[in-house]
């Protein structure tokens, strides 16, 4: 079980609950730092060391193979999974060869060393300063609200508004801190996945191109190197959609934190100071307090046990009522009474503001309720027949002038111009009144705004109702329970959200036919759609999480689009029961250790025509007793294809797969897979000649 996600709504209660998940997280990039030392330590001990090159190779993968990723939720993608098991996979290479590892590539640090270390300077070493200055304005913050509510209310107004500016100056600088501290932690511990284990690839590649002995087994590395390149690259889509959508969530918080409230949590909660009256005198004793307003059942928590004193739990009491607590009748701020069915007397309860205490007494019926101004909403699209009609003619002229179009649905349109279509296509007086093959409108703008209507439905295309049976089905290690689940759940749909989802998935199964040109396969229109037609009811990071599920979702119907839209399933009355979590999965991780051994390929040096082909040079048996001479590695294999969009499109070249000549590799993963087989062919050529040949 990963760890439960930080959500934002917690950094300004600061529950003890928060703070104890706060240093789970704390510890495990502890933990991720000091594995990611090891790697850099291991990795120089190999690159410098050749004379201990076998024992450092062994120290390596064990390192690898000690190390388990954590992860945030319930459950891991398929290519999550793959990640997971790399290192492990990566270890069991390691041994493989270690005995005929000669040599190292001359880039190896450039590769594996620098990468770790500036994710570990910039990236841990960033989090650590936030930690820093998260707990620096804590205690700050705390240290001054203590000593703000022992002021006494007989203190001149000017100073006690001065000391209430103060405090709510530390208490806002202490929740920005917290919540880029909470955001920072987060984003760290889901990119690592990627930006640990890339580096690690890319210097296992070059490792095992590095000597002519192991060039059969770079061969065979190949696919899982490209299959495991596509998991992280759809790893890192998954990761860039849903930090999008948690720096809105973000956001949100920072401008209305009372507002985002959690479904399942109590209607208040947060810290009050209760007075005590003892024998000696009165005290003001901390408690962390929860009130639930269905049920009026108020429960406080003891904050300042003393030590070695008797642990005392949390207290449930019933509400009966709240009064606040007149100015004059007691000498401390922001207090109010409340008596309970468990309790005799008066509690008299102390807030920690005017502002807080209000709220306290609204969600408890109190006598000063307070007033919030309405929270306007962004104005809804409608699932209606105007609806479908912007749907029909936005697939229409794409299929008709842009399915070709390179990044289809990913290059986004002029804000401007996407809301001057749909003002004009939506106008009340004369609805659906526009042609759609004016010059105006060019095909990035039709598509966002066509992504842009179905984002803002009222309700999603696949609804709230059945959100989280989707995802859930999406979660199951069992490929065919996933199929017939999601089969299932789309006949379940109202009628007009399964004719609209048949037609958009249509649309998108025309696109994905066209994806050597348009570069968009079913897993890059998943993390596209995915967010557009489902969607959570709740704003929540772990609804945020759950973001590459919904990807997943949009990539099976794409992907089995003919079988679910042939029939509703013969049992459409409830979906196929998953199976136990002990069974065996249906997809199985990506492996290369577990492969069937080839026989070995020699390599030697002698008079080689260039008509016998390189395929000749694999197959010649060196005489007994004759060392295989070792042909120097390329100094450093081009770098990959970089992320960024460029206006010019690179020259083809011209040694790539046949079939494939000529062809402009324009996605990241496609020119990456690309780049490295290139790689190969051009080491495995090289080795075929004299080291003089030029011919």
């Amino acid at each position: 079980m990963g760890h439960p996600p930080l959500e934002f709504s917690d950094c300004y209660l600061d529950s003890p609950d928060f703070r104890e998940r706060l240093k789970c997280y704390e510890q495990e990039l502890e933990r991720t730092n000091k594995f990611i030392k090891d790697v850099i330590k291991d990795g120089n001990a190999l690159i410098s060391a050749m004379r201990n090159y076998s024992s450092a190779v062994q120290k390596f993968s064990q390192t690898l193979q000690s190390f388990q990723f954590d992860f945030i939720g319930d459950t891991l993608t398929d290519d999550e999974i793959n990640i997971a098991e790399s290192f492990k996979e990566f270890a069991e290479l390691l041994n493989e060869v270690e005995n005929e590892r000669m040599m190292m590539v001359h880039n190896a640090s450039d590769l594996l060393i620098k990468p770790l270390e500036n994710f570990r300077k910039e990236q841990i070493g960033f989090t650590k300063e936030r930690k820093k200055k998260f707990e620096k304005d804590g205690e700050r913050f705390y240290s001054l609200l203590d000593r703000h509510l022992h002021l006494s209310s007989k203190k001149k107004e000017s100073q006690l508004q001065e000391a209430d500016l103060q405090v709510d100056k530390e208490r806002h600088n202490f929740f920005e801190s917290s919540l880029d501290y909470v955001y920072q932690i987060q984003e760290v511990q889901e990119s690592k996945k990627f930006n640990i284990v890339e580096p690690v690839l890319a210097f296992l590649h070059s490792l095992f191109i590095s000597n002519s002995l192991t060039v059969e087994l770079t061969q065979d590395f190949l696919p899982y190197k490209q299959q495991l390149q596509l998991s992280l690259q759809n790893t890192r889509n998954h990761f860039s959609s849903t930090r999008e959508e948690m720096e809105e969530l973000k956001k949100r918080m920072k401008e209305a934190p009372q507002t985002c409230k959690l479904p399942g949590q109590p209607t208040i909660e947060g810290y009050l100071y209760t007075q005590e009256k003892w024998a000696l005198g009165i005290s003001w004793v901390k408690y962390y307090c929860q009130y639930e307003k269905e049920t009026k059942t108020f429960t406080m928590t003891p904050m300042d046990q003393k030590p070695g004193a008797k642990q005392q739990g949390p207290l449930d009491l019933t509400l009966k009522y709240c009064v606040r607590r007149k100015t004059e009748s007691i000498d401390k701020r922001f207090c109010f009474d409340i008596e309970t069915n468990e309790r005799p007397g008066t509690i008299t309860l102390q807030a920690l503001s005017e502002a807080n205490r209000r709220l306290w007494m609204e969600a408890m019926d109190g006598k000063e309720p307070i007033y919030h101004s309405p929270i306007t909403k962004q104005e809804e699209m409608e699932l209606n027949e105007v609806g479908f009609k912007f749907v029909r003619k936005c697939i229409n002229i794409i299929e008709t002038k842009g399915i070709k179009t390179e990044g289809l649905y990913r290059t986004v349109g002029s804000n401007i111009q996407v809301q001057k279509l749909l003002n004009a296509f939506f106008d009340p007086k004369c609805p659906g009144d526009i042609d759609f093959h004016n010059s105006d409108w060019d095909i990035k703008t039709i598509t966002s705004s066509l992504k842009f209507y179905l984002r803002n439905l009222s309700e999603p295309v696949m609804t709230y109702r059945l959100h989280k049976e989707l995802v859930s089905a999406a979660k199951s290690d069992n490929l065919d329970y996933r199929l017939g689940a999601i089969h299932s759940l789309v006949y379940k749909l109202p009628e007009k959200n399964r004719e609209m989802l048949e037609l958009l998935i249509r649309h998108l199964v025309n696109v994905c036919e066209h994806s050597k040109e348009n570069l968009m396969t079913p897993s890059n229109m998943g993390v596209i759609f995915g967010p557009t037609l489902m969607r959570a009811q709740e704003d929540t990071v772990a609804a945020m999480m759950n973001i590459k599920f919904q990807n997943i979702v949009v990539e099976i119907l794409i992907e089995h689009f003919v079988k679910i839209y042939s029939g509703p399933p013969e049992e459409s009355t409830a979906p196929p029961v998953p199976p136990p979590r002990v069974t065996a999965r249906r997809h199985k991780p990506i492996t290369i250790s577990k492969r069937l051994l080839r026989e070995r390929t020699v390599f030697y040096t002698s008079s080689l025509d260039e008509s016998e082909g390189d395929s000749d040079s694999f197959s010649k048996v060196r005489p007994p007793g004759e060392k295989p001479t070792i042909i120097r590695p390329p100094v450093r294999p081009p770098d990959p294809p970089c992320r960024a969009t460029t206006s010019q499109k690179p020259e083809p070249k011209p040694d790539v797969m046949a079939g494939n000549a000529g062809e402009i590799p324009s996605s990241v993963v496609a020119s990456r897979t690309r780049f490295f087989e290139t790689a190969s062919r051009k080491t495995g050529s090289s080795q075929g000649r004299l080291p003089g040949d030029e011919s």
